[in-house]
């Protein structure tokens, strides 16, 4: 199995703007952002599955409706997985998530404070997280940096997950691109926590950064809880799966440590419906 758990649609006028001019200046002027769902199918067709997110922050000016992600993912049932977006901000963000999933079919919740401008902890938000641990579908946090330049960077730590591990303990969460730069940080949340996990989206970008989140999670004894992802349109499934079985390239030479072969092939080929228990 290769499933991807971490990918976008960004249809016309879902990302654009200072937004986009920002992306722009942090991934290249080359890099393009739309991603309708025929674009997105012709890559994933012959991929085993994928996550799909929807993105409510309009704080930051992104906008992917929920529907226009479940419209998609409805279409391959059993292959892609429609995650919803809610800001939590909206006053009636917990009725929100709760019709889509029970009308619209999705399957889990992404959230990013440093999009949709929140801070996890606050009391506020809890009755969000408590839908989503009654309805149980798994939350996908983007918790890290960014190149939104309005996002909140102080709220975007992943030690700021470790109250709501604890207050749900059964609730499955999902930390993206191990939650870099505070990757150990990340680290030592998933690990204390039976049910969080986290996916390396994007960060074959970074190759020594890269080589250094596995190799500390490999010494934590946590890599079975790193989930295969691309963080698609920023990155490709088959970069990634290049990026990892090429990650021992820092070690030829020296006396660094080198990733077991075992190691990389079962991030790529990890069972991620299964554990977050979307089948």
């Amino acid at each position: 199995m290769v499933f991807d758990c971490h990918t976008h649609l960004f249809g016309p006028g879902q990302f654009g703007g200072a937004t986009l001019a920002s992306a722009k200046r942090a991934w290249g002027n080359d890099q393009e952002m739309l991603v309708t769902p025929e674009i997105h199918w012709e890559l994933y067709k012959d991929l085993d599955g994928a996550i799909v997110l929807a993105f409510d922050a309009p704080a930051t000016g992104l906008n992917v409706p929920n529907e226009y992600v479940a419209d998609y993912v409805a279409q391959h049932p059993g292959k892609l997985f429609g995650f919803a977006s809610v800001d939590p901000n909206r006053t009636n963000a917990p009725s929100i998530l709760e019709s889509a999933v029970k009308e619209m079919k999705l399957t889990g919740l992404k959230l990013g404070p440093i999009y949709q401008n929140f801070y996890p902890g606050a009391p506020e938000f809890l009755p969000l997280y408590a839908k989503a641990n009654e309805l149980k579908i798994p939350i996908l946090w983007h918790q890290g940096t960014s190149f939104v330049p309005e996002g909140y960077l102080d709220a975007s730590r992943p030690a700021a997950l470790d109250p709501i591990a604890r207050a749900f303990p059964d609730l499955k969460m999902v930390i993206a691109h191990m939650g870099h730069p505070w990757i150990d940080e990340c680290i030592a949340v998933v690990r204390k926590n039976t049910n969080m996990y986290m996916d390396l989206s994007a960060l074959g970008s970074r190759p020594w950064q890269f080589y250094n989140a596995i190799v500390s999670a490999m010494e934590y004894g946590v890599t079975h809880k790193i989930l295969f992802g691309s963080d698609y349109p920023f990155f490709t499934a088959e970069r990634m799966m290049i990026s990892l079985r090429n990650i021992n390239q820092h070690t030829e030479g020296t006396s660094l440590p080198r990733i077991p072969e075992s190691i990389i092939e079962d991030i790529i080929h990890r069972n991620t419906p299964e554990l977050l228990g979307l089948v």
